[in-house]
Order: C-alpha cells, then structure tokens, then sequence
C-alpha cells in the first residue's frame, strides 16, 4: 500500500510539474515578447535617423560592458553546473556552483550600476531617443537580472531545507531556464548597445 502512495505521489508531481512548466515557458514568452517590443521599438528609432548615435552622444565604454558579459556569461555556466549537481545529487557541488552563480549575477548588477554612475555626468544622454533606449532596455534587463538573483538564493535556500531534491526540483529547472534567459536577452543588447 505504501508503494503505491509514492506512486501516486509521483505522478501527482509529475503532472504538477509539467503545467507548472507550462506556465513558466508561457512566461518566459511574454518576457521575450515585452523585451522584443523594446528591442524592436529601438531598432526603428535607429533606423529612422541617418546617423546613430546622434551627433554629440558618444557610445558607452564597450570594455566595461564587455568584462560585465563575461561575468554574466560565466554565471550561466555555473548555473548549467549547479542543475547537473542537483541531477547527480552532488549536493555539494550544487551548493557551491549555485554560490557562485549568485555571485556572479549580483557582480554584474553591480557593474551595470557601475557603469551608471560613469554615465551620470554625461548630460548630453539626457532626454535623448539613445539615452531613454539605452536606460530602459538596460535597467529593464538589471531588474530581471536582480530578481534572478533573488529567485536563486530562494531555490538555494529550499533546496537547502529540503524543498528540492534530485527527483523533484522544478523551482531549480525553472530559475535555470529563467537564467539562460536573461543571459540570452544580454547578447542581443551587448550586440546593440556596444557593438552595432
């Protein structure tokens, strides 16, 4: 009788598990449609002057923005490393990949504000179609970046408490995904932003 209840068990989460990805990947969609719309409107602000950025306005420093991507990159690959820790129940291993992931996000964050404040007595930024594009689409992206963090060091902390475990870890799965995602809107404004 007992088997059978951690039977039903299972496939009670399973079933959890699947629409609760379900939800999140829908999610996931309205984000990438929100930062699409921010990303399209800007390419038509672009496209719609000859010359971009407009004259007086320099770009922002790309070897900042650069070491700030590796940075953000990195943290993805620690964040990969701590699902397969949790996968193989190294416990260990995830704790520490899952450290260094939040680490590496809060570094980041705090090189975006990094990068603010050095932008701060650049007036000329200010009330400009470049300056407005640049801070919406960057602190759009700071804040995700944030809430990231916030969300990981929840799933560590209840991973911690029992929460997840190898069998049964969709607040992990999810934070993972959300992570590729920031990560992945980061190029497309890395790309943008500093190089296009």
């Amino acid at each position: 009788m007992a088997a059978h209840a951690i039977t039903m068990d299972d496939a009670a989460y399973a079933e959890q598990r699947d629409i609760r990805l379900l939800g999140f990947l829908f999610f996931l969609i309205s984000d990438s449609v929100f930062f699409g719309s921010l990303i399209f409107a800007y390419l038509y602000l672009r496209n719609s002057v000859p010359i971009w950025p407009p004259p007086g306005i320099e770009r922002p420093d790309v070897y900042l923005a650069a070491v700030n991507s590796v940075v953000l990159f990195g943290s993805g690959v620690t964040m990969h490393f701590a699902m397969e820790g949790m996968r193989r129940s190294h416990m260990r291993r995830f704790v520490g990949f899952m450290l260094s992931t939040i680490v590496l996000g809060a570094l980041f964050v705090g090189g975006q504000v990094l990068e603010y404040v050095k932008l701060l007595p650049v007036d000329k930024w200010a009330g400009s179609t470049f300056g407005a594009s640049f801070y919406t689409l960057t602190g759009m992206h700071g804040f995700h970046v944030s809430v990231g963090v916030v969300f990981l060091i929840t799933v560590l902390v209840q991973t911690l408490r029992g929460t997840y475990t190898k069998d049964r870890h969709f607040g992990l799965t999810a934070a993972t995904l959300y992570w590729h995602f920031v990560d992945i809107i980061w190029v497309a404004l890395f790309f943008l932003f500093y190089i296009y």
